[in-house]
């Protein structure tokens, strides 16, 4: 489809990493709304980003509502940019990009994810525990289902993609298919 595309939750790691780089406080919300506006998307590095450390502290400035509001007015332009993007977020659908021409709401169980993660971990040489990451999974989708700003829910026109049962070839299949079928009755119309 030749679309850009942003991984939005590496936004808010940038702004952790940024905080935790500097020895501040997640919660001081004047030098997280600086770090914030500092993001620059182009630069996200997913091998810095993807730490353990990192992701938990993004969960922690991702509740800051003057953060969201500064990196969620980023996403909106960059999903503006010629030619288009896929954007992958927890709350694009809803939040971020409500009026996008398709909106998939991808998901799997938390145990799959779980042990997604693990796998992803061990591919960079690194160790982790099951149940952790289980715990950690399971209290994020609570924390963020239950934020009052940007909650994590489908848009109620998102096309609903169960990753469960799937390997990583035949989601992106799965999705594929939704996509062409969505372009093939616009085209028709």
């Amino acid at each position: 489809y030749r679309l850009n595309l942003l991984d939005t939750g590496l936004t808010y790691r940038a702004v952790a990493h940024a905080l935790l780089r500097l020895g501040l406080p997640l919660d001081n919300v004047s030098a997280a709304e600086t770090a914030a506006r500092q993001v620059d998307l182009a630069k996200l590095d997913r091998s810095v980003l993807s730490a353990h450390a990192v992701g938990e502290a993004a969960s922690k400035v991702a509740v800051i509502p003057s953060v969201r509001r500064i990196l969620v007015e980023k996403q909106r332009e960059f999903a503006k940019a010629p030619p288009g993007a896929v954007l992958d977020g927890r709350d694009i659908g809803t939040v971020v990009c409500p009026d996008a021409d398709i909106k998939l709401y991808v998901t799997a169980s938390a145990e799959v994810r779980a042990q997604r993660r693990l796998a992803e971990i061990d591919s960079i040489g690194g160790t982790a525990d099951f149940n952790d990451i289980l715990a950690d999974i399971l209290r994020r989708d609570e924390r963020d289902m239950g934020r009052a700003d940007s909650p994590l829910k489908p848009a109620a026109d998102a096309h609903l993609l169960d990753t469960s049962e799937m390997a990583i070839e035949a989601a992106f299949l799965a999705a594929k298919a939704i996509i062409d079928d969505v372009l093939a009755k616009r085209n028709k119309a």
